[in-house]
């Protein structure tokens, strides 16, 4: 993560936590409720934001502006390198995907992979992958929020901000992100299961 913070030219604190999004920059991908939000969220928020990704040319000049206004804050890589998503994906606390329409994605199972927890919004792929978490029986491995509503996200990523703090409370959440099982055998017993209850 300090690594990254350097080679972004952002102020290199490993406690600060780091919210990211590798994404293309389309209105689908839930870049306007991102834009809703930022402004407060850095305002008020100790957090850095990190996006890298191209698009609509309009998010690409906001997310230039938002940088301009936050230089301390805020990384905006209006372009695509498979390196440094990796970096991104293995350095960031959290991944943002508050997808409008997400019929699978991958960025979310990478991001948990690494430990990086995702921030989602309930659709599609999303909804299947990730799951809420309870700090109180330590089930999920990210955040999510169902509408498509800004104040949603928003609640969300306090919520996630909010919890960082709590280092026992994080390390949990990164344990269940990292032992998180996507492979066929799991989803394969799922369907088997359902197909017997459907039958009984």
């Amino acid at each position: 993560k300090e690594k990254l913070q350097e080679q972004l030219g952002l102020p290199v604190n490993r406690n600060t936590p780091m919210l990211a999004m590798v994404s293309r920059l389309v209105e689908n991908k839930g870049i306007e409720l991102i834009i809703r939000i930022l402004d407060e969220l850095l305002t008020h928020e100790d957090c850095q934001f990190v996006i890298l990704g191209t698009g609509d040319k309009g998010y690409e000049d906001w997310f230039r502006e938002l940088q301009w206004r936050f230089p301390t804050k805020v990384s905006v890589n209006i372009y695509f390198s498979n390196d440094l998503a990796q970096k991104i994906y293995g350095s960031a606390d959290f991944f943002l995907m508050p997808s409008i329409f997400e019929p699978c994605g991958i960025g979310q199972m990478i991001a948990l992979r690494y430990g990086t927890v995702p921030i989602v919004r309930e659709t599609g792929g999303l909804k299947d992958t990730v799951r809420q978490f309870n700090k109180y029986d330590n089930t999920g491995n990210g955040y999510t929020f169902a509408n498509i509503n800004a104040h949603d996200l928003m609640y969300c990523i306090k919520r996630a901000l909010a919890e960082y703090d709590n280092i026992q409370i994080w390390n949990m959440l990164q344990h269940n992100a990292i032992r998180s099982n996507f492979d066929w055998k799991k989803s394969a017993s799922e369907y088997i299961d359902m197909y017997k209850q459907l039958l009984a």
